[in-house]
């Protein structure tokens, strides 16, 4: 006994013509938000340059003359400064961090005169000694400290006062990387200061729209926007249909 079943429904193979327009509406609506999407990150990966920072192009600059020793208190300082916003960064390997403060430490001792070298390794000891024993940023000692070393190294290495910079040289300072910027140390800045400093970049991201990147602003407002909006024409356009096919719901 052949027996026809009313209730089975398919979105992909619809058998009535509301059905089949509801199909189609809806794979054009996917359609234009991914095109919107995903077509503007592949555009945004097709013109993308890698392009260095500022802070990279001042290392490059100096960095032979820093790695035979015959740098100037200028280049020197050029050097701490570009490796002092590589350890600013939030994600940075155990290894390059350790190179950039063994350049760091040395770059700053290579800079003071006797006085002050004699000031930042009593400071650094200091510093390294509050912060093996107490666990609260908030602690007197701590703060003490901190700010007593940033006193004395900030001038030393350019820092403006109150600088970002000046904020974390306290942490990339160690005592026992004065004396030398191993040889080791210094391939692992050379190797890691591009991979660090270099990004991927073009108009889409350095033009600014309402205060922020455009690609920002697609991606985190547009979007959003036109996803309620394809909502919203999903409604009208169902309503639409609704009434001229005299469906009353």
């Amino acid at each position: 006994m052949n027996q026809k079943n009313d209730y089975h429904i398919s979105f992909f193979k619809p058998t009535t013509e509301r059905a089949k327009t509801n199909r189609n509406m809806v794979l054009w609506l996917i359609s234009i938000w991914a095109v919107a999407v995903f077509g503007f990150h592949f555009l945004l990966r097709a013109i993308e340059k890698p392009t260095p920072e500022p802070e990279l192009i001042a290392f490059n600059q100096v960095w032979e003359n820093v790695k035979s020793g015959n740098a100037s208190n200028d280049e020197v300082m050029k050097f701490a400064q570009s490796a002092l916003h590589v350890t600013g960064k939030i994600f940075i390997d155990a290894d390059s961090k350790k190179a950039l403060d063994n350049g760091i430490s040395w770059a700053l001792m290579q800079l003071a005169d006797s006085a002050q070298k004699i000031a930042v390794n009593t400071a650094v000891v200091d510093f390294e000694k509050v912060i093996a024993s107490k666990t609260s940023i908030t602690n007197a000692d701590y703060i003490s400290a901190k700010k007593n070393l940033i006193g004395i190294s900030q001038n030393i290495i350019g820092l403006s006062p109150n600088s970002v910079l000046a904020s974390i040289l306290p942490f990339e300072l160690h005592a026992a990387y004065f004396d030398v910027f191993t040889s080791e140390n210094q391939t692992i800045v050379e190797a890691c200061m591009p991979k660090y400093m270099t990004h991927n970049r073009s108009v889409l991201t350095d033009t600014k729209f309402l205060g922020f990147p455009f690609h920002y602003f697609y991606s985190a407002v547009f979007l959003l926007i036109l996803f309620i909006a394809l909502c919203y024409a999903y409604c009208v356009l169902t309503d639409r249909y609704n009434k001229r096919m005299d469906i009353v719901e």
